[in-house]
C-alpha cells in the first residue's frame, strides 16, 4: 500500500513510525526541511521538502498511485485542499484533520465525498470519547468496547488490594473464567504474560471480558472501593473540553475552570445547553480548588496547553484526595515520565488522531485497530473469511507469533472469550493483541486460504 502523508507534526511523523514498522511505501511532505531532517534514516519512508498543495510536489510523490493521502498539517484548509488536489491527481482515499466540529455532521459526508475528501479527523472530538469513556468507569486507566460493549478492555492499575496478585496465571485464567490476561506493563516494559507469569503491585494490566463480568473484575481487582464519578473539575477550557461538556453524562457535574476572561464568556455561549459551570480562575490555586469543592470531587481533568501544568495540577489534585485524574501530555517526550509518576490517565490527542487513521492502512477485514500508546501495542479486530487459516485448527494449535495473544472474539453479536481449545469460526470477529508485531503479517490467518 502507497500512503503519501502532508505535515511533519506530531501526527505525521507518529504516523510514519507506525507505517515504518510496517514496510509501507510511504512518503512525507512538509514545507520546512528542518522537520524532515533524519527522518528518512530514523524510519523507513522516503521525505519531500516542499507545499502540500504544489502539484509539482505532490507528482513528485507519486501523488496518482496513493491508495490513501492523509493531511495532517495545523492549517485545516490546507490539510482540506491538498486532499481535494490529490484526489484529482488520483489518490484513492483521502484524509483530512480539521479543526472545525461542523464540518463532522454526518449529512455532509455525501458533500466532502464529492470534493474528494473521503474521511475528517478532528483529534479533540476523539481525545473527548477517551475522557468521557474513562469518567464513567474510575478506576480503569483505559476502556475500549468492542461491538457496542460485547468484549470489553480495561487498563487497571493493580494496587496492593488485587487479589491475584503474585500468584501464576496458569492457576488464575483457566478456560472457565470470565477474564483473560492480554498485557502487561511493568517498569517501562510491556509483557506479553504467559502461564507462569504473576501480577504484581504497580503493574499496568489490561484484561479482556464481557460487559456482564465488570463487576468481578472491578472486584479481584480491589477497586470496589473507588467512588463513582459525579463531580467533575476541569482546568483549561480548550476545545477538547468544550467536547467533553457537550457529551457527558447527565448524572454528571461539570465545573470548567479557566484562567483567561474572554475564553470563559465564549465558554459559556458553547456550553449554554448544559449544566456546566465556567468560573474565572487559575486551576492551580489550592485556595479555589478547596472552594469549588475539590474534597467532593472524584474526578479532575488538566486540559491546559502545557503539559507540566497538567502533570503538576493532577500530581496536587491527587494529594488533596481526588481518585481520578486525567491529564492532557502533548509532549510525548512527558508520556513516559508521566506514567512513571502515577498521575492517572494520559491522553494524546495527536497519537489518538495517528492511531484512528492507522486503521485505514489496513485491509478492509480489520474494521478496528486501537494503538494503546502506554504500552506500545495495538489491538485489531479481524474478521474470519471461509476457508482461511484461523479456522482450520483450535487457537492451541494455530502456531500464533509470539508477541501475539486472542483476546476474545464476537459471534452473532455476543462476546467469546478465548482459551486454547477454542475454534474459530468464519464471520467471528476476533480481537489480537500485538507487541512488537507487523499486523500485516497477521492478515494471513484471516483470509481465505486452501493450503495450511
Amino acid at each position: 500500500m502507497k500512503i503519501v502523508i502532508v505535515g511533519a507534526g506530531a501526527v505525521g511523523v507518529h504516523l510514519a513510525k507506525l507505517l515504518s514498522r510496517d514496510h509501507q511505501d510511504c512518503v512525507l511532505i512538509d514545507a520546512n526541511a528542518e522537520r524532515l531532517a533524519d527522518l528518512d534514516s530514523k524510519f523507513d519512508i522516503m521525505t519531500v521538502v516542499g507545499s502540500p498543495t504544489s502539484i509539482k510536489i505532490l507528482r513528485e510523490a507519486n501523488v496518482d498511485k496513493a491508495d490513501l493521502f492523509v493531511g495532517v498539517t495545523p492549517d485545516e484548509s490546507q490539510n482540506m485542499n491538498a486532499c481535494i488536489i490529490a484526489h484529482s491527481l488520483g489518490a484513492k482515499k483521502t484524509v483530512a484533520r480539521i479543526d472545525n466540529y461542523e464540518y463532522l455532521a454526518p449529512n455532509l459526508k455525501p458533500f466532502f465525498e464529492k470534493m474528494g475528501i473521503n474521511s475528517l479527523i478532528y483529534p479533540e472530538v476523539l481525545a473527548a470519547i477517551d475522557i468521557t469513556n474513562g469518567l464513567k468507569m474510575s478506576w480503569v486507566r483505559q476502556r475500549w468496547d468492542v461491538h457496542n460493549g460485547a468484549l470489553v478492555m480495561l487498563g487497571i492499575k493493580l494496587r496492593e488490594t488485587c487479589e491475584i496478585l503474585n500468584q501464576p496465571l496458569r492457576e488464575l485464567c483457566g478456560p472457565t473464567e470470565p477474564y483473560h490476561v492480554v498485557a502487561v506493563k511493568r517498569n517501562g516494559e510491556t509483557l506479553i504474560p504467559g502461564g507462569n507469569d504473576e501480577l504484581r503491585t504497580g503493574d499496568l494490566c489490561y484484561f479482556m471480558t464481557t460487559s456482564e463480568y465488570i463487576p468481578y473484575v472491578r472486584k479481584f481487582t480491589g477497586k470496589e472501593h473507588y467512588a463513582d464519578v459525579k463531580n467533575v473539575i476541569i482546568m483549561g477550557g480548550s476545545k477538547t473540553a468544550v467536547r467533553v461538556g457537550l457529551t457527558l453524562p447527565e448524572y454528571m457535574n461539570l465545573k470548567i475552570i479557566e484562567k483567561n476572561e474572554q475564553r470563559c464568556e465564549r465558554l459559556n455561549e458553547l456550553l449554554l445547553d448544559t449544566d456546566a459551570m465556567v468560573i474565572h480562575g487559575d486551576g492551580r490555586d489550592l485556595g479555589l480548588l478547596q472552594e469549588e469543592g475539590i474534597q467532593n470531587t472524584q474526578a479532575f481533568v488538566a486540559l491546559t496547553d502545557n503539559a507540566e501544568t497538567n502533570i503538576l495540577a493532577c500530581l496536587t489534585a491527587k494529594r488533596l484526595g481526588v481518585r481520578k485524574t486525567i491529564a492532557m501530555v502533548e509532549n510525548l517526550d512527558y508520556v513516559e515520565m508521566a506514567e512513571s509518576l502515577d498521575i492517572g490517565t494520559i491522553i494524546n490527542k495527536k497519537t489518538i488522531a495517528a492511531s484512528h487513521i492507522y486503521q485505514m492502512m489496513l485491509d478492509a477485514d480489520v474494521s478496528n485497530v486501537r494503538s494503546l500508546m502506554m504500552v506500545d501495542s495495538d489491538v485489531a479486530e479481524f474478521v474470519a473469511a471461509e476457508g482461511s487459516k484461523i479456522t482450520k485448527k483450535p487457537v492451541k494449535d494455530l502456531g500464533l507469533p509470539i508477541g501475539v495473544t486472542i483476546g476474545g472474539l464476537v459471534r452473532n453479536n455476543q462476546g467469546i472469550l478465548v482459551n486454547g481449545f477454542t475454534q474459530i469460526e468464519p464471520g467471528d470477529s476476533v480481537m489480537m493483541f500485538c507487541h512488537e508485531h507487523n499486523l500485516k503479517n497477521l492478515e494471513k490467518y484471516f483470509k481465505p486460504s486452501t493450503i495450511w
